[in-house]
């Protein structure tokens, strides 16, 4: 018997490791939650297999996601970065990426943690949906609608409300796997 799976991961082999080992896994540690924000940020306008296929190549460009390094970024490095053509070299999403890590160190001294402050809009808890098929699953919500102002108001850049519920997603906020998809119970 085959496994059952989300449809969204299809065959390729990095998208598949990505969906049985990370995506809705529940993520409670900053840098961890740094590196997928950054993911996401990239990831706006895009398809998420291109920036997973580039993302040991932003782990190197950016420090392995450290985002005190980042939020130290000087224009040299900037330039360095526009330059690599490793990772997506969009001047938009690498000025937020630096703004974003600021603004993340900012919001970690006002809730202890970065952790503390997202996972504080669902009470420490996955939101567990019951998804029969993909096309039912939503791209925004009004959890994320609220999470993107939030955000805004702190001062992150690219954190729309499509790209917090892919966030959301990937960090185990919800549950979106699909009821019939091995994951579902397992995260």
């Amino acid at each position: 018997m085959d496994t059952q799976r989300c449809a969204w991961c299809g065959n390729d082999p990095l998208y598949v490791e990505y969906h049985d080992t990370e995506w809705g896994v529940p993520v409670y540690e900053d840098a961890k939650l740094f590196e997928f924000l950054v993911l996401e940020t990239f990831q706006a306008g895009l398809s998420w297999i291109t920036v997973l296929k580039k993302r040991e190549n932003f782990r190197k460009a950016l420090d392995n996601f450290n985002y005190k390094k980042i939020a130290k970024y000087n224009e040299t490095k900037f330039e360095e970065l526009i330059q690599n053509a490793g990772i997506i070299r969009n001047k938009l999403k690498i000025k937020a990426t630096i703004s974003n890590a600021i603004a993340f160190m900012e919001v970690q001294k006002e809730f202890g943690s970065f952790s503390n402050y997202i996972w504080k809009f669902t009470n420490q808890k996955t939101i567990k949906n019951t998804w029969k098929n993909l096309s039912e699953v939503p791209a925004t919500t009004e959890l994320s609608e609220s999470i993107s102002k939030d955000l805004k108001k702190r001062g992150f850049k690219f954190v729309g409300s499509t790209v917090m519920y892919a966030h959301m997603q990937a960090i185990g906020m919800v549950n979106d796997h699909i009821e019939e998809c091995f994951r579902y119970k397992e995260v």
